[in-house]
């Protein structure tokens, strides 16, 4: 329970940092300096968009950084930014809460679950959903946990990422380009 309410004072800080990022323009000011910190910003920020505790914040810097840069770069080098995040993400999942919830399911004797999770149509709409989830403002850890259970490979899991991650951004840059 106590880290519950720890990460959940770590989303908030992260949120109060993201409004205070946004009102003082200081990634305005920072992005003044070069174009390649801007590059760099870019793939940082991608990087920070795949978490729940660094979403907020990455959601500001690259809705500041696409204000500058065309959009299309700052979602493509944010993209690959953000399968690099992702991937961290699915390696720990499959390595660790897979084989957690595979071992928990193995000890329950009628397991209502275990003809859902080998269904091929099931696993697909995981995937699909969990694709969705990515592209979304949200935290991509749902996405992936879904797209983990789902027994995707790494190989198909790449391209999804970066694709729906890239529309995530596209959105973010267009959409911060309208309410500036």
């Amino acid at each position: 329970m106590r880290h519950v309410l720890v990460d959940s004072l770590i989303i908030v800080v992260s949120v109060v940092l993201a409004f205070i990022i946004s009102e003082l323009d200081l990634i305005e000011k920072l992005l003044g300096v070069s174009e390649d910190i801007r590059i760099i910003g870019s793939f940082i920020a991608g990087l920070f968009f795949t978490s729940v505790f660094t979403t907020a914040p990455a959601i500001v810097v690259l809705g500041e950084i696409s204000q500058i840069e065309p959009v299309f770069i700052v979602a493509l080098i944010g993209a690959i930014g953000a399968v690099c995040g992702d991937m961290i993400i699915f390696h720990l999942f499959r390595s660790h809460v897979s084989n957690d919830l595979d071992a928990i399911l193995q000890k329950i004797k009628r397991n209502p679950f275990k003809s859902i999770l080998t269904n091929k149509g099931f696993c697909w709409l995981g995937v699909i959903v969990g694709a969705l989830i990515i592209a979304s403002p949200f935290p991509d850890e749902l996405g992936i946990a879904m797209m983990g259970i789902s027994r995707i490979n790494l190989k198909t899991f790449i391209p999804i990422s970066f694709v729906f991650n890239f529309l995530g951004i596209v959105v973010i840059g267009y959409a911060s380009r309208l309410i500036v």
